[in-house]
C-alpha cells in the first residue's frame, strides 16, 4: 500500500515537468524560430513477485506473472522541428528558412551557434549580425555608400545591395545553411541559439535550396511552431493527470487511515 503512494508521486512529478515544458512553449509562442519542446516519459523498474513462464506442474507454466510497477519518469524532452508560419515583415534585413538548415552564428567567445531566428541587422561596420550583435557566418560585410534599404536576399542565399545610388544590385555576399543528422539532437543554448553535441552530428554545410537544403525568403520571418490551441488541450490534460495521481495518494491515505483504525 505504501508503494502506491510514492508510485503517485512520480506521476505528480512527471505532469510537473510535463506543464513546465507547456509553459515554455506558450511563453516562446512568438519567439521568431523557436521549436515546440514535447515530454516524453517512460514506466520505471518493476517488481516481479511472479516470473512468466513460472513452472506451475511438471507439464506446464504460468502463462503470465505478477509485476508490480513503480510509476513514471521523464525521458527525454524533444523538439519538434517542424516549420513555423511565416510572417511578412517587410524589412529588408530579415529572412526566413523555409524546409531544413540553420543559419550559423559566431558567438562571442569565437564558437559557433546555429539558428532559426532571420531577424538580423546591420552593425556600424555594414556587417551583417543577429539582434544580440553576433556575427552571422560566412561573414557578409556591406561596403561603403550602400543603400541598406536595397539589400536583396534570393532563395538561394545571394546577397545583394545598390552601392553609390547605382542602378543594379552589387552581390556582397552568399548565406550558406547548415543541416545535421539528427537535428533534434542539437541543445537549446537560449538567446535562439543551438549547440552542436555528440547527439547531433557535425554540421553539413550547402547553398539554400541544393542537397535538401531549404529556401531562403527575404523579408519573412518564420514563427514559433507552437500551436495555442494545441498546448491548451495538452494543459488540460496534464493537469487532470496530476489530480488523478493526487487522488490515488488521498485513497491510499484513506485506506492507510481504516487499517489504522481496525481496533478501537
Amino acid at each position: 500500500m505504501v508503494r502506491s503512494l510514492w508510485t503517485a508521486a512520480t506521476g505528480m512529478n512527471g505532469q510537473q515537468s510535463n506543464i513546465d515544458a507547456i509553459s515554455n512553449n506558450l511563453s516562446n509562442v512568438n519567439t521568431t524560430g523557436f521549436k515546440q519542446q514535447r515530454v516524453e516519459f517512460e514506466d520505471l523498474i518493476y517488481q516481479n513477485e511472479k516470473l512468466a513462464g513460472t513452472p506451475a506442474t511438471e507439464d506446464t507454466v504460468t502463462p503470465v506473472g505478477i509485476q508490480q510497477g513503480h510509476g513514471v519518469k521523464v525521458g527525454a524532452t524533444q523538439r519538434i522541428m517542424s516549420q513555423g508560419s511565416l510572417q511578412n515583415t517587410g524589412v529588408c534585413t530579415d529572412v526566413a528558412i523555409v524546409g531544413d538548415g540553420f543559419f550559423r552564428i559566431q558567438k562571442y567567445d569565437g564558437s559557433y551557434a546555429y539558428s532559426r531566428d532571420g531577424s538580423f541587422k546591420v552593425d556600424s561596420t555594414g556587417q551583417l549580425v543577429t539582434s544580440n550583435g553576433m556575427r552571422v557566418m560566412p561573414e557578409i560585410i556591406l561596403p561603403q555608400g550602400y543603400d541598406v534599404q536595397t539589400l536583396t536576399v534570393s532563395q538561394d542565399g545571394r546577397v545583394g545591395v545598390k552601392v553609390n545610388g547605382g542602378t543594379e544590385p552589387v552581390q556582397v555576399g552568399q548565406i550558406e545553411l547548415y543541416r545535421f543528422p539528427n537535428e533534434v539532437g542539437l541543445k537549446a543554448d537560449g538567446d535562439n541559439l543551438y549547440q552542436v553535441t555528440n547527439a547531433s552530428g557535425d554540421p553539413i554545410a550547402n547553398r539554400p535550396g541544393f542537397d535538401g537544403m531549404g529556401k531562403l525568403e527575404h523579408k519573412f520571418l518564420e514563427m514559433s511552431n507552437v500551436s495555442v490551441v494545441n498546448e491548451m488541450v495538452q494543459m488540460i490534460v496534464a493537469q487532470r493527470a496530476y489530480e488523478f495521481n493526487s487522488k490515488a495518494i488521498q485513497t491510499t491515505d484513506s485506506m492507510l487511515n481504516t487499517a489504522v483504525n481496525l481496533k478501537r
